[in-house]
């Protein structure tokens, strides 16, 4: 029984190649049944992402061309399109692999703690397939459990290192309760979308969502429970707004020192916390140097990113130490199956000695003879039947001087001398 990953991602494979080879909600079933029914192929995962496509399969017999040559295939590839960007691990490499994939050790961001859902997803598809048996199970919870506690003992995930996740984390250390202030959302593109997302997960007072279109604006804020308003009405609304995140495409300032200055006199000079992540900036320059008013740019941001990407790259030693760890663990674990399969084999062969001469020590019974002798011949026979073959294999150790054979046999057999000779 072996165990494969093979796949490509954003650090092997430009996305005009990855989005070549993604299997979406709509065929991966059948593709998973695909692989199973590869000659060798016993059990199968898929994850696919937007960064990375692999397959992780456990296998009798099936070489990891084969598998290359499949993925290619069922996408309708030639093989040599794919192969330049292809991975492939075996064994301990392939744990290793898909415990540092799950742990966000191998994503863009690093740390990034969505692919552990999408790692679960994949998993959860494959049972519903009915295509994971003994050891990917083994493997997928192990890989869980791993990574939770990489998540709990290191500090892989603790620090933001989005442009948007800084942003929210600052607003939070300056407003330590996010339930009583209001904050104003100037854009409506990603960036935002995913600061509104923060906000809206810290708990928010209120949202408002400022964008030159206002129908975007109205589906941006509709998810995250607030309200919109066209770029014209910002100097209205401002005075509400404690908390400012602006990042637009706009060449010119959306927002003036002026109208900064007005919205502080109606708050009676409540500070304002804000940030201009656009470039080039939304925010007027010299808004920073009002009393009051917190202005961040998206360089004081990176300073920030910097800092906390130095510390997740701290927290990754820590855990590519605890993924080797745990790596060796579950090659331990695999080693034992064929050790299992061993002593099976074991046990059955003893027990066919036993039942043979058993079968010929009720003969002798029937036969006459008494029970003490038939138990004498029972316990005589079945000793020698039992040691003739490691006897004979130690015994030509010791002829050959196979030290280690012998070693071996000590351990395996805990040998005592009970001769009384030192």
């Amino acid at each position: 029984m072996a165990l494969l990953a093979l796949g490509l991602n954003h650090k092997t494979a430009p996305v005009a190649v990855r989005e070549r080879v993604t299997f979406g909600p709509d065929i991966i079933v059948a593709a998973l049944r695909s692989a199973c029914d590869r000659t060798g192929v016993d059990e199968a995962v898929i994850l696919s992402t937007c960064n990375r496509t692999e397959l992780y399969i456990s296998l009798a017999d099936c070489p990891p061309d084969e598998a290359c040559l499949w993925l290619a295939d069922f996408h309708g590839l030639e093989l040599e399109t794919i192969s330049p960007y292809l991975y492939c691990h075996e064994g301990s490499a392939a744990v290793s692999h898909l415990l540092r994939v799950a742990c966000g050790l191998d994503s863009m961001v690093l740390g990034e703690p969505q692919i552990l859902g999408q790692v679960k997803q994949a998993y959860q598809t494959a049972c519903d397939a009915s295509v994971t048996g003994k050891l990917l199970g083994k493997l997928f919870q192990h890989t869980f459990s791993v990574a939770k506690q990489i998540r709990t003992d290191t500090a892989i995930g603790h620090s933001p290192v989005s442009v948007a996740f800084a942003a929210v984390s600052l607003a939070r250390q300056i407003f330590s309760d996010l339930s009583r202030q209001t904050a104003m959302l100037i854009g409506a593109g990603e960036t935002v979308e995913l600061a509104a997302r923060h906000l809206h997960q810290h708990g928010i007072g209120k949202l408002i969502v400022a964008n030159r279109t206002l129908e975007r604006a109205h589906t941006l804020a509709h998810q995250f429970d607030g309200y919109a308003i066209a770029l014209p009405e910002i100097p209205i609304h401002l005075p509400e707004a404690d908390i400012l995140i602006s990042s637009t495409a706009s060449p010119l300032p959306v927002l003036g020192k002026g109208s900064v200055e007005s919205a502080l006199k109606k708050r009676r000079h409540q500070p304002m916390f804000m940030v201009d992540i656009a470039v080039p900036r939304d925010i007027e320059a010299e808004v920073g140097d009002l009393n009051d008013v917190y202005l961040y740019t998206v360089d004081d941001l990176q300073e920030v990113i910097d800092e906390n990407m130095r510390s997740r790259q701290e927290a990754a030693a820590q855990a590519e130490e605890i993924i080797e760890l745990h790596t060796a663990e579950f090659m331990g674990w695999m080693r034992s199956l064929d050790a299992a399969g061993m002593i099976q084999d074991y046990r059955r062969q003893a027990e066919k000695l036993r039942n043979e001469v058993l079968e010929r020590a009720l003969k002798q019974l029937q036969k006459g003879k008494t029970p003490e002798e038939a138990m004498a011949f029972l316990a005589h026979t079945l000793t020698n039947k039992l040691l003739h073959t490691p006897s004979a294999q130690i015994r030509q150790a010791g002829f050959q001087g196979q030290v280690e054979l012998l070693d071996a046999a000590n351990t395996l057999f805990q040998i005592k001398d009970t001769s009384g000779s030192k």
